[in-house]
């Protein structure tokens, strides 16, 4: 008889990453042009350069058919595009811990990257003020579980507009070491 509690797991590296990478493709529009936003997503990434970093990802919420939210209304939950962001930084192989649980709550994903710490809120701004996704990462004190890495924590709050489908705001702070 089969163990009911079995948990399944990636077997490796390669594997969590070939299904993101599938994941990302089938999700978003034009397979090719994605791979090129990834690889983009990479660079920006090791140079930390968040201005850009918002224009890519205001891109990949700019590509996506209308017809996808056509009678779908997952657009209209903080969900749907947490999962979009993941599944970029999750195509790229990155150390990502999605809905990272800690004393004071959940935060929406953590990234460990290149001996930093980037702490990323989503919020929906018709579901919640605007301005206060990087604020609640502040006021739950997210950060504080990663303090004694030693590394910069990068607090990122990303707004998205549901009823446009884009990013409306990303707001950035780092912490010093």
């Amino acid at each position: 008889m089969a163990n009911i509690g079995t948990v399944l797991r990636y077997p490796n590296r390669e594997v969590y990453q070939s299904l993101n990478n599938s994941l990302l493709k089938t999700w978003t529009p034009a397979g090719q042009p994605t791979l090129g936003h990834k690889t983009r997503l990479g660079e920006l990434l090791l140079a930390n350069d968040f201005a850009s970093m918002e224009h890519l990802f205001t891109a990949f919420f700019a590509g996506i058919p209308t017809d996808w939210y056509r009678n779908n209304p997952i657009a209209a939950y903080e969900g749907y595009y947490a999962s979009v962001f993941y599944l970029y930084f999750a195509s790229l192989g990155l150390d990502l811990t999605p809905e990272d649980s800690s004393n004071a709550g959940r935060l929406d994903m953590a990234l460990r990257f290149n001996g930093e710490i980037y702490l990323f809120e989503f919020k929906v701004i018709e579901l919640a003020p605007e301005g206060g996704a990087r604020q609640q990462i502040k006021d739950n004190g997210y950060a504080d579980k990663y303090r004694a890495a030693r590394q910069p924590i990068h607090l990122i709050g990303i707004e998205v507009r549901r009823d446009q489908r884009t990013v409306a705001r990303f707001d950035v702070e780092t912490l010093s070491p």
